[in-house]
């Protein structure tokens, strides 16, 4: 099947960039990203896009308006479509059956009729967003009962496995794109149909074509390995401490071996993102769902020790400034959950500064990238009593305003721009003692010392 056009539904952190790396690579192919958010479709056809990553204005703005658009006229985009990709969220259920664990699939739901509704011949319809095994089959189910043009569908499942803030990179040079089908022939030929697309800027021997379910299942297992690798070398990171050990250097001795590689053994405050913890959940839901709670209680555990992980730095905070904080300014810098992002989703900043405000901390903020209206809302959504956000926070521009008249200094984002802060004049800001707190281990440490800091670094002894 020769594919001339493409719709993708969801404009979010990996439908708009994923589509615009596509029509980029492709100008012959018309692609169409479609979401029903007014506001997020205009900062698409704008000069300020709705997702931050390094290079990706670049890519927009070499197809946007030749062969890429934007918009909510999700209708008739799904109808022109050859081929409909599938990029809505899949938040974790907050209520019911599986609450807090099983991945909530209302809005692929809801696509899918509507894909059924408006569809006219063949479609391949691809699973971008992540989702549970056998998801595919939902699909197929609810299409094949709304559709009654006697079109012709094939699913497939077509994972991502972008990291926010090399998102441009990893769409222009991955390790592997994955594509799962049917092995039917007609699903193979929906295969070959999407390999070939990709195939044009990305060599066919990384592209890997498995079964529906191997290809639905190796997108949590994949995260939950990565996770796994976080949290283990942050278990250790708490033992570095206590024995004078740095686990930068663990991590270099280990990392050296070949079966194990140096890739997610940095300790930090904890890891954050869309897709970790999410898709940990809805591997302990899968495992609970087929009998296996050994299992689903070992894949549990590596979200319960991240959890543990924030914890202890509020805690250590805390003990640190003479066990209180109340009306002490805590100046945090960074509120992304990585660098080079403007995504705050599960960023450990949230439980740090929720935990620090419910202590009645005085927290002045500041992030390069997360606008204010972001940050209100996950402390918001964290349950931090309004009166306390009222009060107790500062949100600024400025690092060094953040700074002035702080007890101390917390990092939480890895920002390259907090490696090359002037540390002289900041401690002149602030009050003395001053404290350094950093989550992300990225402050010269030695030279903090030497200028009077009070110092604790993540995973290194004191």
């Amino acid at each position: 099947m020769n594919i001339q056009s493409i719709c993708c539904l969801g404009a979010g952190y990996v439908g708009g960039p994923t589509m615009a790396m596509i029509a980029a690579k492709c100008p012959d192919i018309s692609v169409t990203v479609c979401d029903m958010n007014q506001q997020r479709i205009d900062a698409w056809n704008s000069d300020d896009l709705p997702v931050y990553e390094p290079g990706l204005d670049a890519v927009v703005a070499s197809a946007r308006g030749r062969n890429l658009h934007f918009t909510t006229d999700i209708r008739n985009a799904i109808a022109a479509a050859d081929l409909i990709f599938v990029s809505v969220g899949t938040p974790t259920k907050s209520y019911g059956i599986g609450a807090g664990r099983a991945a909530d699939l209302r809005y692929v739901e809801g696509a899918a009729r509507l894909i059924a509704e408006v569809s006219h011949g063949h479609k391949i319809i691809v699973e971008k967003s992540t989702i549970p095994v056998k998801t595919a089959s939902a699909i197929k189910t609810i299409i094949s009962a709304n559709s009654t043009s006697g079109a012709t569908f094939e699913v497939l499942s077509n994972p991502e496995f972008l990291a926010e803030g090399t998102a441009v990179a990893d769409l222009e040079n991955p390790d592997r794109i994955l594509i799962g089908g049917e092995t039917t022939d007609s699903g193979n030929a929906a295969v070959e149909a999407l390999a070939s697309i990709y195939a044009r800027w990305i060599p066919r021997e990384r592209i890997i074509t498995t079964n529906l379910w191997s290809s639905e299942l190796s997108k949590l297992v994949a995260n939950a390995f990565l996770a796994q690798r976080i949290s283990s070398i942050n278990s250790i990171s708490a033992l570095c401490e206590a024995t004078g050990a740095d686990v930068d250097e663990v991590a270099r001795a280990i990392g050296s071996d070949s079966r194990i590689g140096p890739k997610f053994l940095k300790a930090s405050v904890g890891f954050g993102g869309s897709c970790f913890q999410k898709d940990i959940l809805n591997l302990v839901y899968l495992c609970e769902s087929f009998g296996l709670p050994e299992v689903a209680d070992y894949w549990r555990q590596v979200v319960q020790l991240n959890d543990w992980q924030k914890s202890r730095f509020v805690e250590k905070i805390v003990r640190t400034l003479f066990n209180t904080v109340n009306g002490k300014r805590i100046a945090i810098l960074g509120f992304a959950f990585k660098k080079d992002t403007n995504d705050t989703r599960e960023s450990p900043a949230i439980q740090v500064c929720a935990d620090l405000l419910r202590e009645h901390a005085h927290v002045a903020l500041y992030d390069p990238r997360v606008e204010p209206e972001i940050i209100l809302k996950e402390l918001a959504d964290a349950k931090v009593p309004a009166s306390l956000i009222a009060s107790n926070l500062e949100i600024h521009t400025d690092p060094y305003a953040a700074l002035k008249h702080a007890h101390a200094l917390a990092t939480l984002t890895e920002w390259d721009e907090f490696r090359d802060l002037d540390f002289a004049r900041i401690h002149d800001l602030m009050l003395k003692p001053a404290f350094v707190f950093d989550g992300r281990a990225i402050l010269p440490t030695s030279a903090l010392k030497s200028l009077g800091f009070e110092t604790f670094t993540i995973g290194k002894g004191q």
